[in-house]
């Protein structure tokens, strides 16, 4: 064999894996969530309590059990993916039976130790299977409209058992997470023509069920789209919290008021200051240069995982990690367009920043498979 041929195929082994680690996105999970952890010590007027410790000892964990994952070989992954996404289904079905209530919404299963939001897991585990799916078909099958319905169905039913909760947000996050996999796997574009026209026609029939007894959407959901259409018609009520995100955004200027200035946040006038508009207390306290520098780490997080993915023979890892890579980026850039007025409000968390048990430590579980899939390609 020669040097070339060894060196190709060459696989890390034994302690040497950690060698291997994908170490520029190690350090910039770290560098968003130190951010995270200062905007957080700042909602709460200067105290590491009731947010700042609690999400430091969460990313810790959720640290080691990255580096566990990263450890595990990607074929393990690829062998569990049906198992781990029947058993978080599982989960999903017993949420309504045994699931707690919080803000109107039942998502939780209490663990005892903590609350497990099973949808969390489903973004991970859908990824997971759509991956190990279009691994195991043939290209020739992969636009067949067969070999097309059955991910479709996979997609479906978590979406709906979500939907139920109800989650909106999460939804939305599984459709476009597995749709996105489903495109960089190779399905024909024609699909998703046909998707955009059918959402088209869903968005006509979910106003025109407004008030009828086949009503699609909640009441509090349609007062979302109403706030999303026209938030000053109720300032002080439906649209109370985009308008003050919008001052608290705007007040922030080029470079912010400075580190636990932020009269939007110090004063209370934020609602969800520490979870879903957090990012608007960064943009108020840092300006727009503190809210472009965390985009740029999460883009750099991104273009790090696309690099990886395209220099990765396994069809399973790259699939895996660029599946994971999108739905990171559909996190965030719901998130901040929910913030802006872009979007309405649906309740989806900044990866890393907002203060989360499960969804924190779901992401970082999530990048031990990015891990995994860089640390165990052919080199």
């Amino acid at each position: 064999m020669s040097y070339l041929e060894h060196t190709v195929k060459y696989v890390p082994a034994g302690p040497r894996k950690v060698l291997y680690v994908h170490w520029p996105i190690t350090l910039l999970l770290v560098a968003v969530a130190a951010l995270g952890f200062l905007m957080l010590y700042s909602v709460a007027g200067g105290s590491y309590t009731p947010w700042a410790e609690p999400q430091m000892k969460r990313f810790a964990v959720g640290l080691v059990l990255m580096l566990g994952i990263a450890l595990v070989p990607i074929w393990f992954w690829r062998n569990i993916a049906l198992v781990a996404y029947l058993g978080t289904l599982a989960l999903l079905a017993l949420v309504p039976f045994f699931g707690d209530v919080g803000m109107g919404a039942q998502r939780w299963i209490d663990l005892g130790i903590m609350r497990l939001q099973p949808s969390e897991l489903m973004k991970i585990a859908l990824v997971m299977l759509l991956a190990a799916y279009y691994d195991w078909l043939p290209m020739s099958k992969v636009s067949h409209p067969i070999w097309v319905a059955l991910p479709v169905i996979l997609i479906l039913i978590p979406t709906a058992l979500v939907l139920q909760q109800p989650d909106l947000g999460t939804s939305i996050l599984l459709l476009l997470g597995g749709g996105a996999v489903m495109f960089i796997a190779g399905v024909h574009w024609a699909y998703f023509a046909a998707v955009l026209t059918a959402s088209a026609g869903l968005v006509a029939a979910v106003f025109r069920s407004r008030g009828t007894g086949w009503q699609l959407l909640n009441d509090y959901q349609y007062r979302r789209i109403d706030t999303f259409l026209d938030p000053s018609a109720d300032p002080l009520g439906a649209g109370y919290h985009i308008t003050q995100s919008k001052i608290a955004l705007g007040s922030g200027g080029w470079t912010g008021r400075g580190f636990m200035q932020g009269t939007q946040s110090r004063l209370n006038f934020l609602p969800e200051k520490h979870t879903d508009f957090i990012f608007t207390t960064l943009a108020e306290e840092f300006g727009f240069l503190g809210a472009v520098s965390l985009l740029g780490l999460y883009a750099l997080i991104i273009f790090f995982c696309i690099v990886s993915a395209l220099s990765n023979p396994n069809r399973f890892a790259a699939l895996l990690t660029l599946g994971i890579a999108t739905t990171f980026f559909f996190f965030f850039a719901v998130n901040m367009s929910m913030v802006m007025g872009l979007l309405p409000v649906v309740g989806v968390p900044l990866p890393l920043v907002s203060y989360g048990g499960s969804a924190m430590l779901v992401l970082m579980a999530a990048f031990g498979l990015v891990q995994s899939a860089h640390v165990h390609k052919p080199r």
